[in-house]
């Protein structure tokens, strides 16, 4: 009776244990979709909540105009220990990014781990970061680190090749069947105008409030938002 009893409570642990941490990311996600994450869009896995799937889209600078497609992968033991894996599915070629793997290197960031101090947002800020400053201390792409600060040239086209392969991809057919990975479809006037205006349409008589609205322009692929007014 007592082993049984000592089991019961084992797994009681076990699935508030289970529990509190599918709260913990939860929690990690509403935190992050109320900071300003310029042109990144990222959201869970629906049948894994371990795994979220992301895209960023790059406004400025050497990569400007790119779409490049990323997993995030937290550890089993999430958020303890371990830093979470941010790997890019697009080719991206940088100073901070696995040639092979497509790994960003978070260890300058990140050394460590710590869950009071430490949030999911906090590497996707990084990611936007690592866009506009290329200059890595310990960079994981030696070869990309070096054309940088030695031919500005050939870095240059190196990157635009990798731009122009994501945009080329924007649209393949998605490589699994997980309802929440993100996916594109061309613009169609018929089907995107209505939705377009319901869009761009106040939700209340309140001035400047923000509305948070973005999408993929026609003809490119940057989202914009609706234009601010004064």
């Amino acid at each position: 009776m007592g082993e049984e009893t000592n089991s019961n409570v084992k797994e009681i642990r076990e699935l508030y244990s289970m529990f509190h941490q599918e709260y913990i990311i939860m929690a990690e996600y509403r935190m992050l979709q109320t900071e300003n994450l310029e042109g990144i869009y990222v959201i869970p896995s629906y049948e894994n909540s371990f795994q979220w799937f992301g895209v960023v889209f790059v406004r400025a600078g050497f990569y400007e105009g790119g779409v490049f497609r990323f997993t995030l992968t937290l550890p089993d033991k999430f958020p303890n220990e371990e830093v979470p894996v941010l790997a890019f599915t697009s080719h991206l070629y940088h100073p901070a990014v696995d040639a092979n793997t497509g790994i960003l290197n978070l260890s300058q960031v990140f050394p460590e781990w710590d869950r009071k101090r430490n949030h999911i947002w906090h590497i996707l800020k990084y990611l936007h970061l690592i866009f506009h400053n290329l200059n890595m201390k310990t960079p994981t792409n030696v070869e990309a680190s070096v054309a940088y600060k030695t031919n500005r040239k050939i870095f240059t086209e190196k990157v635009k090749e990798c731009v122009v392969a994501s945009i080329d991809h924007v649209y393949d057919e998605p490589p699994t069947e997980d309802k929440h990975y993100i996916t594109f479809k061309p613009y169609d006037s018929k089907i995107h105008d209505s939705a377009r205006h319901q869009m761009l349409k106040p939700s209340t008589p309140d001035e400047g409030m923000n509305q948070g609205m973005s999408w993929v322009q026609p003809g490119s692929y940057q989202p914009f938002s609706k234009e601010e007014t004064t």
